[in-house]
């Protein structure tokens, strides 16, 4: 399965950047990251990051995403938020105003019909 997860707020663009060095420092999701970049418009100059897509199977590797994604938002001083599309369903997470964000982003990985959307 793969995960899209993009950034809300601040300067997105480096935000993504320093979250894709940052899941690819993990050594169970190295070689899973991949930067998606957007669609050029007609006047667009070129093509700007837009998604980070993870590939994630089996073995605890939805969990440690969570745990690394949670660990990076708490890294942030701005009011960034990641946004996580996995299984048709989306979610918002904001390590400051969500109690537990690795429970709530495990759910939305899950392929349950009970997870957060």
């Amino acid at each position: 399965m793969d995960v899209a997860i993009g950034i809300k707020g601040g300067d997105e663009i480096g935000e993504l950047a320093s979250l894709s060095v940052w899941l690819r420092a993990e050594r169970g999701l190295q070689g899973a990251v991949q930067i998606v970049r957007g669609e050029i418009g007609e006047s667009g100059l070129g093509g700007a990051l837009d998604v980070l897509s993870v590939a994630v199977g089996s073995g605890g590797v939805g969990v440690m995403l969570a745990q690394s994604l949670t660990a990076w938002l708490r890294t942030r001083r701005s009011d960034v938020k990641i946004t996580i599309t996995a299984h048709g369903r989306t979610v918002d997470v904001d390590a400051r105003s969500v109690s537990d964000p690795v429970e709530l982003i495990t759910r939305v990985l899950e392929n349950g019909d009970d997870a957060a959307s």
